[in-house]
């Protein structure tokens, strides 16, 4: 055997020893590393455990409050927002002449329900109204008011009519 032909045998058999080596203990070495830094991320996440579980509970008793600071028990919002309309026109002397049932779009995961209904009396009173649903309420948001002014004929009177669309999400 020539030299040049025992310099080609130790390269190729070097780079089999190296694939050889590769195959038996760096590969197991690597993955074994893959396995530990998922370990250490798992370990991590059941440290967190117990904080985020009082954190939750936190949240819990915070949204309860709200529910419970806004009058929304186990009933539905429609209704809800039907009594709460009530109370103010009565409080406002307002009359709700029509409440239509909620326009419901499902977007995605999201239901988008939008209230129509419409109030009369004096334009202040009503606008007390729309003011109380948008800004002590958390029924939704008044996204359309019109305004009507009308006669009634028997009695040669004006009166008021709001029309509102109110879009809640949920």
């Amino acid at each position: 055997m020539t030299n040049k032909s025992k310099n080609i045998l130790l390269v190729i058999g070097f780079l089999f020893v190296l694939t050889l080596c590769f195959k038996l203990a760096i590969s197991k070495t690597i993955n074994l590393k893959k396995d530990y830094q998922t370990l250490l991320q798992e370990e991590l996440l059941l440290k967190n455990t117990p904080k985020q579980l009082s954190l939750l509970k936190q949240k819990q008793k915070y949204y309860d409050s709200i529910l419970n600071k806004y009058q929304i028990k186990g009933s539905s919002i429609q209704n809800n927002l039907l009594k709460t309309i009530n109370t103010l026109a009565n409080n406002n002397k307002l009359k709700v002449v029509h409440f239509l049932e909620p326009h419901v779009i499902k977007n995605d995961d999201l239901f988008i329900k939008t209230y129509q209904f419409t109030i009369e009396g004096d334009y202040n009173n009503i606008l007390k109204l729309i003011h109380h649903l948008e800004q002590q309420t958390k029924f939704g948001e008044v996204v359309g008011l019109s305004f009507e002014k009308k006669k009634n004929f028997r009695t040669r009177k004006y009166y008021l009519q709001a029309h509102v669309l109110l879009k809640s999400f949920g």
